[in-house]
């Protein structure tokens, strides 16, 4: 719990999928995912978050998964990835899901990683699912 305002402030400071409305998304919201054990994973370098994911067991889906712009291209946001999607397959084998702006490096990193797109929400990202053998 004490991650979540390091958390929050990396969440702020990205380049892309910036909020367009920060009020949405508190440090409050944090809470909820992250006193699940096992559900979210920090990286950090010399005590400092770099980076973080977090999973929504009830959704199936990938809540976060930030990484800070200083710390991009390392490989950090590959590895949060896998160990976030690991951890929801491990929990049911049913596909999972994410939300995110299209065209980003994120949306790269997530194709490039075996998730395939399923639709298009009326928000304007692109929702991509992956299964357990990688596809939809």
């Amino acid at each position: 719990m004490e991650d979540i305002a390091a958390m929050h402030k990396l969440r702020m400071s990205v380049r892309e999928n910036r909020l367009r409305d920060p009020s949405r998304v508190t440090e409050a919201h944090y809470a909820r995912y992250v006193s699940e054990p096992g559900a979210s994973w920090v990286a950090e370098e010399q005590q400092r978050i770099v980076g973080f994911s977090i999973a929504d067991r009830a959704s199936r889906s990938i809540w976060a998964l930030f990484v800070d712009p200083e710390y991009e291209g390392r490989g950090i946001g590959r590895l949060l990835l896998q160990q976030v999607a690991d951890w929801l397959l491990a929990q049911s084998r049913e596909a999972i899901n994410l939300s995110t702006e299209p065209g980003t490096r994120a949306e790269r990193l997530y194709l490039a990683s075996g998730w395939r797109r399923v639709g298009l929400l009326e928000s304007g990202e692109v929702w991509l699912a992956r299964s357990s053998t990688g596809g939809v």
